[in-house]
């Protein structure tokens, strides 16, 4: 052999060696004691050299068969949806990703981190908001995180918040406050925020509870919240979790009718009518097709779908007032309830809302959807829109008595519909429609700023006689303030659709008045009456729509971007969760 360093070793073996095994020991340790130093220690090197090539192909050829055999299922980490959030609200970044412009709504193509989220399901992908921020989203954001740290600290995993008693109100059990705030949080990129609020639903959020639930509420609220945030996030987890409630909720429509029952039992799944009436809502069961629409669009399963569109298609084929339907419908007969009161406050609003943003999400295919809801504009504008004395205020009153009687009383809810109007006419409808919204705004805004702690009561009554020089006044039993989102809501289209910054100015005297008299150690409150600015009378509740809402729709307002969250891209459910427009 030739080793290293060219010395060179002959063996000259005896013939008979081979035929003594004691002879050929003995010669072995003869020849290897003539060795140098350096030539044995060359030997052990190439010795070593050979075991260690040895080992390595062995352990490469194992390692191969590892990966041929491993498991189908085995969990690979998947891509982080929350790459575009900020663990401080005023970490504020100014650079948009690249080739991203300040005027699009963007999809995010490869978030960098991995986490156990299962994204990209049914092709989709996270979305990603603009981390540019203004001072006054900051102040929203500030307002977020307090009232999530109150909640967190004394409600986790309950409905509602008691800030002041430091407690909690379950409603449903179903920790409504964590699921209505999930697409807020997302939106306003509060990542810390979201993975606990993700992962609460992921192992504590089970419909299988043995509890009455409204169907319009756990819909609206629960159900929406799920697909708005499967949207955003990509995440599956809450696709599914959004099919599993909505087979638990399917039972409602299981009426001589079509018409839903209002309330079902999440464990039994008997659904019944509510305990205090034999009826439903009207506004209640016409205000879940976005809902289930969008559930059987993103399952692929269209029964969700099915049951929604033989509720609207009933509806449609009933006699109403000039569009105008009454608040109560029965389940089993199908029909409204006679002599019952029309409004667009409650029990009526969202019936008007979901014709025209069904038709909106459906690509503007269902066009009876969009007859049924010009015909209802032209009756409000008949029967229920006036004006007051002496400075001539719009306002949409309420017709008693099955539409004989005029009431000049309207909610806080009405002010919905000026934002709703704006759609409209966003989507191609008349342009008058917006010359009502705007008028109708402006009263709406009368109803805060006519107030001395600037905020709105519940219900707003109107002078139309002249018997005085107030056009408005509240009665006491109505003069609490919930923190509802409704004009903030109509704010935001508004300002999203004519750019007029008078709006945000709006805006934020609201938000000052909630934080100056609403605001509390805890979080936010309820209050009994907004005509004391002395004594506002805490009512110890913050309600879910405060965070899915109230602040998601002042921290939208409050963006210099008008399409950080597209309108031609989304159409937003009754509790502010946005869901995709399909063309089709």
């Amino acid at each position: 052999m030739v080793l290293r360093g060219g010395d060179h070793i002959t063996l000259n073996v005896d013939s008979s060696y081979n035929q003594d095994p004691t002879k050929k020991s003995k010669s072995l340790r003869r020849l290897w004691r003539q060795l140098s130093r350096c030539q044995r220690s060359t030997i052990y090197i190439f010795g070593a050299f050979i075991i260690c090539g040895l080992f390595y192909v062995v352990t490469d050829n194992d390692a191969k068969t590892s990966v041929v055999n491993q498991p189908e299922d085995v969990e690979i980490p998947k891509k982080d949806v929350l790459v575009n959030m900020r663990n401080d609200p005023r970490d504020v970044d100014n650079e948009l990703p690249p080739n991203i412009g300040p005027q699009e709504n963007h999809v995010l193509e490869e978030p960098e981190d991995t986490r156990n989220v299962d994204i990209n399901v049914n092709n989709l992908s996270p979305h990603i908001f603009s981390s540019k921020v203004t001072k006054r989203q900051e102040a929203v954001i500030d307002a977020f995180k307090h009232a999530w740290k109150g909640y967190k600290t004394y409600a986790w995993g309950h409905d509602h918040l008691k800030p002041i008693s430091e407690g909690y109100h379950d409603w449903f059990g179903l920790g409504l406050s964590i699921v209505d705030s999930l697409d807020t949080i997302y939106i306003m990129g509060l990542k810390n925020e979201f993975q606990e609020a993700r992962d609460w639903v992921d192992k504590h959020l089970h419909f299988d509870i043995n509890r009455d639930v409204n169907l319009f509420e756990v819909t609206i609220r629960v159900l929406g919240g799920l697909l708005s945030i499967y949207h955003l996030s990509g995440d599956r987890m809450f696709l599914n979790k959004a099919i599993d409630l909505g087979d638990r909720l399917l039972p409602c429509f299981e009426s001589e009718s079509s018409v839903p029952f209002s309330d079902i039992n999440l464990f039994t799944r008997k659904a019944h009518a509510p305990k205090w009436s034999p009826d439903s809502s009207t506004s209640e069961v016409t205000t879940i097709q976005l809902e289930f629409r969008d559930l059987s669009r993103a399952s692929g399963n269209p029964k969700y779908e099915k049951v929604v569109a033989n509720v609207s298609r009933h509806v449609h084929g009933l006699e109403k007032t000039d569009g105008l339907v009454p608040i109560f419908i029965n389940a089993n007969t199908g029909q409204f309830r006679s002599y019952s009161t029309i409004t667009l406050g409650a029990r009526g609003d969202s019936y008007y809302e979901y014709l025209l943003k069904q038709w909106v999400q459906t690509g503007k295919t269902m066009d009876y959807l969009r007859d049924d809801y010009m015909e209802a504009i032209s009756g409000v504008e008949k029967h229920l829109a006036k004006r007051t004395a002496p400075n001539g205020f719009l306002f949409i009153g309420e017709l008693l008595v099955g539409g004989k009687d005029f009431k000049p009383k309207m909610d806080h809810l009405t002010c919905y519909l000026p934002g709703t109007l704006a759609l409209g006419t966003h989507v191609g409808l008349p342009n008058d429609h917006l010359k009502l919204a705007e008028e109708l705004l402006t009263t709406c805004y009368q109803t805060y700023a006519q107030q001395p702690t600037f905020l709105a009561p519940e219900i707003t009554y109107f002078n139309i006689q002249g018997e005085n020089s107030n056009d408005m006044y509240v009665k006491s039993n109505d003069a609490h303030n919930l923190l509802r989102p409704e004009f903030i809501e109509s704010l935001w289209y508004m300002y999203q659709f004519t750019g007029n910054s008078t709006y945000q100015d709006w805006g934020w005297q609201i938000f000052q008045a909630f934080e100056k008299y609403t605001r509390v150690a805890n979080g936010y409150t309820s209050i009994g009456n907004v005509k004391n600015a002395a004594n506002v009378r805490p009512k110890d509740m913050m309600e879910s729509f405060f965070l899915s809402e109230t602040l998601k729709y002042l921290y939208l307002l409050f963006s210099d971007d008008t399409k950080l969250l597209d309108l031609d891209k989304f159409v937003i459910n009754s509790e502010a969760h946005p869901l995709p427009i399909y063309q089709t």
